[in-house]
């Protein structure tokens, strides 16, 4: 994964992230099951590349599920992966499931 993508461990983490952020972050919920574990992985590529493509723009952080439980009640995740795009700590996107480069660009930008 991209070195630009933070990694969340645990909830007091994630939220330092987001009151540090200057910029919208794009909070990535993965989970570590087995159904889970491959369509995460493929997002892990995607997600990667969408944070260095907007670098500046977006602070992207891998949140796992199971270790964020307060994050992941919160944002409403019911599944993984699953997307909140939040901007000053407020959530003004959600999404799930795998998506293409081309859809995660699209889901951001009409809110960047």
């Amino acid at each position: 994964m991209a070195r630009r993508v933070h990694q969340s461990r645990e909830d007091a983490e994630f939220d330092f992230i987001l009151r540090t952020s200057r910029v919208p972050v794009l909070a990535y919920f993965t989970g570590t099951w087995p159904k889970a574990i491959e369509p995460c992985r493929a997002m892990d590529l995607v997600v990667g590349g969408i944070a260095d493509e907007y670098a500046g723009r977006l602070t992207a952080v891998r949140t796992d599920i199971t270790r964020c439980p307060a994050a992941t009640e919160r944002y409403g995740i019911t599944g993984a992966p699953s997307y909140v795009l939040l901007k000053e700590g407020e959530a003004v996107a959600h999404g799930t499931g795998p998506m293409t480069t081309a859809e995660v660009r699209e889901f951001l930008d009409g809110h960047l």
